[in-house]
């Protein structure tokens, strides 16, 4: 067999598995095109009642209904915080996500009502930043979540134990946070008050 003939015959081997790759990357380039369409369609987004945190996904239709005219009080334990001292903390901000989803889904606010009880290594995230800054080199990074939050009617509530054993004194409190007995008393309290308690 001579060059030239070798050359074709390889051309012709070769060609089948060219095509079969270029009909694949078509297939793979349709179907990337159209996870992009999806994602864009479907993007979470924040408020109405806190704007800038508490970003949420709509759900279209689900079969599990909500019902607007229930009143929906939850009550979140915040113990865990972040390592990284300049993050915010995602736990805080699931408070930010329940009024926002519910506000979403066409609960009025009135009907939405949220407290935290903060302990434990989130005390941290309850100090002012002025505070902070003594402490950790920079600014709170929950501050401004913590005073949207109460400013849409939230309730912060701190562990006075937590307050003590680790330091971290009321004068130090971003405005509007309460100080507690400690935060087994206010959880007890506000379950008694109809709060639903959320843990995660």
């Amino acid at each position: 067999m001579n060059n030239a003939t070798r050359v074709l015959t390889n051309l012709n081997i070769f060609r089948p598995r060219t095509v079969r790759m270029k009909k694949n990357f078509k297939i793979v380039f349709i179907v990337l095109l159209f996870l992009q369409i999806t994602l864009t369609a479907q993007t979470k987004e924040a408020g109405p009642i806190i704007k800038d945190y508490g970003k949420v996904w709509a759900i279209e239709n689900p079969d599990f209904k909500i019902d607007p005219s229930k009143k929906y009080k939850a009550v979140f334990d915040i113990m865990a915080s972040p390592e990284n001292q300049e993050a915010v903390n995602a736990t805080i901000e699931t408070a930010a996500r329940f009024l926002n989803m519910h506000a979403q889904s066409g609960v009025p606010k009135e009907n939405l009502k949220v407290a935290l009880v903060v302990h434990n290594k989130a005390s941290k995230d309850v100090i002012t930043s002025e505070a902070y800054q003594i402490k950790y080199g920079s600014d709170n990074p929950n501050q401004a979540l913590i005073k949207a939050l109460i400013a849409a009617g939230g309730q912060i509530i701190f562990c006075g134990q937590s307050s003590l054993s680790r330091d971290f004194p009321k004068e130090d409190l971003i405005d509007g946070v309460q100080l507690s007995l400690s935060a087994m008393t206010a959880l007890i309290q506000l379950q008694d008050e109809g709060y639903r308690l959320i843990k995660f």
